[in-house]
């Protein structure tokens, strides 16, 4: 598949949309796609997305993982938070969170048989693990993202 950047607009908010044209199979079957992006290029997802994330709720999305293709944390300034989401949820941890029983940070959201093979995949928090630094609200807003993904 090839595509085709039709149009570029940066935004002040500290977003870039994108709008592309994207060939499936012959050069006569194409769709026009507006996708949004950090301004050092990390890809945050459609525009209504990233206008919700920087504009409404003042969040600065970025990978959890630099091998990531997607972004799925972000820092909120005037909150103390860390966020993280998928297309299915978002959530914001601050200094004192906890994680509790049933919580989607206490588990990796991969099966048991998965998690043998590939032990590194899972970044859940064991239950007690109490937000003391900013640091810990990141990593538990990655055990989040990692779970809901």
């Amino acid at each position: 598949m090839t595509k085709e950047l039709l149009a570029t607009r940066t935004y002040k908010a500290g977003y870039v949309v994108k709008t592309e044209r994207h060939f499936v199979g012959t050069d006569k079957e194409a769709v026009v796609i507006k996708s949004a992006y950090t301004p050092s290029g990390d890809y945050i997802g459609n525009p209504l997305w990233a206008y919700r994330l920087i504009n409404k709720r003042y969040i600065k999305p970025e990978k959890a993982n630099p091998s990531h293709n997607v972004c799925s944390i972000g820092f909120c300034a005037t909150e103390g938070k860390w966020y993280g989401w998928s297309h299915r949820a978002i959530f914001g941890f601050g200094v004192g969170a906890t994680v509790k029983e049933g919580d989607c940070t206490a588990s990796s959201g991969w099966t048991e048989d998965y998690l043998k093979e590939h032990p590194e995949e899972d970044l859940s928090l064991p239950i007690g693990f109490t937000v003391k630094n900013l640091a810990d609200a990141k990593r538990m807003s990655i055990a989040f993202a990692s779970s809901v993904s």
